[in-house]
């Protein structure tokens, strides 16, 4: 964690530790950053897969799975029971509510409520994404329509 102080970024010292309970498993080149001041916690039964990364102070509920290349920035809490898919990335000091999942690749930039699924980025509602990707693919189509019955609206 750096400051910057008079033109320049100066390291503050992490004086904190790690907790990490029961039964969690860390795959390998996963990073858990010492808390600032006080925990970094994983919670009882966690499983973390490669090549992760958990910012200082992050409190991981019990029983989450955190896929390969997920990221959670600093002061974040997860909640028991979240899944963060591959390459999801979490935004500092947000809150993931209990049983919450991430797609592959979200970029999580507000709170997530309990039991909610998420997708994109910014991250949104998992059908809502959906939807939006199918409609995407009809755009130029829905352009040439429009600017066909411009077209007619002008001869008329």
């Amino acid at each position: 964690c750096y400051e910057f102080v008079q033109g320049r970024h100066e390291k503050v010292p992490q004086v904190g530790n790690v907790v990490i309970g029961d039964d969690v498993e860390i795959g390998a080149n996963t990073t858990l950053d010492r808390a600032r001041f006080s925990r970094t916690v994983v919670g009882e039964g966690t499983k973390i897969d490669n090549l992760v990364q958990v910012a200082h102070n992050v409190v991981i509920g019990t029983h989450c799975l955190l896929c390969a290349q997920a990221g959670i920035s600093g002061g974040t809490t997860i909640g028991d029971y979240v899944v963060l898919a591959g390459q999801a990335g979490v935004a500092g000091h947000l809150h993931l509510g209990q049983a919450a999942k991430i797609g592959g690749g979200a970029a999580v930039t507000q709170d997530v409520a309990p039991g909610a699924f998420v997708n994109g980025s910014p991250a949104i509602p998992f059908m809502l994404e959906r939807r939006i990707a199918v409609l995407k693919q009809r755009l130029p189509d829905l352009f040439k329509r429009v600017d066909a019955l411009e077209a007619q609206v002008r001869r008329a």
